[in-house]
C-alpha cells in the first residue's frame, strides 16, 4: 500500500484542543446558576456554547482528510476495516459511557428490599432504556460515513454532495414541522418510531442528536474534509506570499481559510431569516455559520502558531487535542463518579459534585462564580492527566 506523509498542523491541534475543553467545560457547570453564554441557546439562536461541538466535528473532518490521504483514499479492504473498527468502536464507549452512568447513579437510590447481587442486576440491567443517540454516537456515524464517501466517490462530487445534502434536509424542515419545538416535529417523530422514546434524549421529545438531524451533521463534516482537501491540496505553508494590492503577509492557503470563513457565515446569518439557526435541529445555516467560524478561527491560527511561531500560548489545548475523545471520555466518567459517589453533610448526604459546588465553591465565589469555578476546576483535572499523556508522548486514539 502506497502511503503518503503529512505535516503535521499544530494549529489544528490547538483548536482542537480548545473545541475539547470547551465541551468539557460547558458540559460540567456547578449546581445551580450558569452564566448565559456556557449554555445552549433554548432553541434558535447561537451562544458561545453551541460553537464547541460543531467546531469538533468540522475539525474532523479535516483529521478524516489527513488520515485518508495516507493511503491515497484507495478502497482497500483493510481500509475499509479501519473505518468500520474506529466506527464501531467510538459508537460503542458511547453506549458504554451511558450505561456506566445508570450503574452508577442507581445506587444513589438503591432498592433496599432486593438482595445485594439484585441490585447488582436491577443497576446493570439498563438496555430497554439504554440511550441510542448521543454526542459520541454522532461522532462515529459521521466519521464512518464521510470515510466511506471519501474513498469511494469521487472528491470532485463532494460539494455537490454537500449541497444536496443540506437543501433536501432544508425540504425535510420545511414540510415536516422541523422548527416545532414539540413532539409535532417530524425529527421526533421519526425518532420515536425508529429509535423509540426510551432510548431517545427527552428535550420535549427532540434529540438534538437524532436521526434525520444526522443528514446535515453529516454535511458539516463533509464540508470540514472537502475545506482540508483545499487547504493541503498543494504544499503545506508556500514561503512565496501572493501579490496584492496590500502587500498581504498572508499566505494562500490563510487566504482562503479566511475567504470561506467569511462567505459561509455571512451565508449562514443571511439565509437565518427563512431558514432559522439552530443547534438542536442541526438546520444548514446551523452548518453554515459554525463551518464558517470554524474556518475563521483556523485561519487565524494557523497564521499565529504555525506561521509566526506564537506557539507557547496553546500549550495548555494541545494537551487536550492530541489526545481529544479520550480526554472526553475520561471527562465523563469523572462526572459521572462526582455525581454518583455520596458524602454524609450532616442529617443527609451530598454527591461530591454537590459537595464541592454547596459547600466549598458557591460561598467563596458566590452561585454563578462557584458554578464557573467548579467548572474550570474540572477542566484542569482532565487537563492533568492529558498533559502527562501528552508529555510521555502518549496517544490514546478511539
Amino acid at each position: 500500500m502506497t502511503t503518503t506523509k503529512t505535516k503535521r498542523i499544530l494549529a489544528l491541534d490547538i483548536l482542537r484542543g480548545i473545541t475539547i475543553c470547551g465541551m468539557i467545560l460547558v458540559n460540567n457547570p456547578g449546581s445551580g446558576s450558569v452564566f448565559a453564554p456556557l449554555e445552549h441557546a433554548q432553541w434558535s439562536g447561537l451562544t458561545p456554547t453551541d460553537l464547541v461541538f460543531p467546531f469538533f466535528m468540522f475539525i474532523m473532518g479535516i483529521s478524516t482528510f489527513i488520515s485518508l490521504r495516507k493511503y491515497n483514499f484507495k478502497p482497500e479492504g483493510n481500509t475499509f476495516r479501519k473505518i468500520v473498527k474506529r466506527t464501531l468502536g467510538i459508537y460503542l464507549v458511547g453506549l458504554l459511557i451511558c450505561w456506566f452512568a445508570h450503574f452508577c447513579y442507581y445506587w444513589g437510590k438503591p432498592d433496599t428490599s432486593l438482595s445485594f447481587w439484585q441490585q447488582v442486576e436491577q443497576a446493570a440491567w439498563v438496555f430497554p432504556t439504554l440511550r441510542l443517540s448521543g454526542v459520541l454516537a454522532r461522532l462515529a456515524i459521521c466519521y464512518g460515513l464521510t470515510a466511506i464517501i471519501a474513498i469511494t466517490v469521487n472528491h470532485k462530487s463532494i460539494p455537490y454532495l454537500i449541497i444536496t445534502l443540506l437543501v433536501g434536509y432544508f425540504l425535510i424542515l420545511m414540510l415536516g414541522n422541523g422548527y416545532c419545538y414539540g413532539p409535532d416535529n417530524i425529527l421526533s417523530i421519526v425518532d420515536r418510531a425508529v429509535i423509540g422514546l426510551p432510548h431517545m434524549w427527552d428535550d420535549n421529545n427532540v434529540d438534538p442528536e437524532g436521526l434525520l438531524s444526522t443528514i446535515s451533521a453529516l454535511a458539516h463534516v463533509l464540508l470540514g474534509f472537502y475545506i482540508g482537501k483545499k487547504l493541503l491540496s498543494g504544499h503545506l505553508f508556500e514561503t512565496e506570499k501572493i501579490e496584492t494590492a496590500n502587500h498581504s503577509p498572508f499566505p494562500k492557503q490563510i487566504l482562503f481559510l479566511l475567504l470561506v470563513g467569511a462567505v459561509l457565515t455571512f451565508s449562514g446569518f443571511l439565509l437565518n431569516y427563512g431558514c432559522p439557526i439552530n443547534k438542536k435541529v442541526w438546520s444548514p445555516t446551523f452548518v453554515l455559520t459554525t463551518c464558517g467560524l470554524a474556518s475563521t478561527l483556523l485561519g487565524l491560527l494557523i497564521y499565529l502558531v504555525d506561521l509566526k511561531g506564537h506557539a507557547s500560548w496553546g500549550r495548555f489545548f494541545e494537551a487536550f487535542g492530541v489526545n481529544p475523545l479520550y480526554l472526553y471520555v475520561q471527562s465523563d466518567i469523572f462526572a459521572i463518579l462526582l455525581g454518583a459517589i455520596h458524602v454524609s453533610n450532616g442529617s443527609s448526604t451530598l454527591s461530591l459534585h454537590g459537595f464541592c459546588c454547596d459547600q466549598l465553591l458557591a460561598p467563596v465565589f458566590g452561585n454563578y462564580g462557584g458554578s464557573l469555578a467548579y467548572a474550570l476546576l474540572f477542566v484542569l483535572l482532565n487537563w492533568v492527566i492529558g498533559y502527562q499523556l501528552y508529555k510521555r508522548k502518549i496517544y490514546i486514539k478511539l
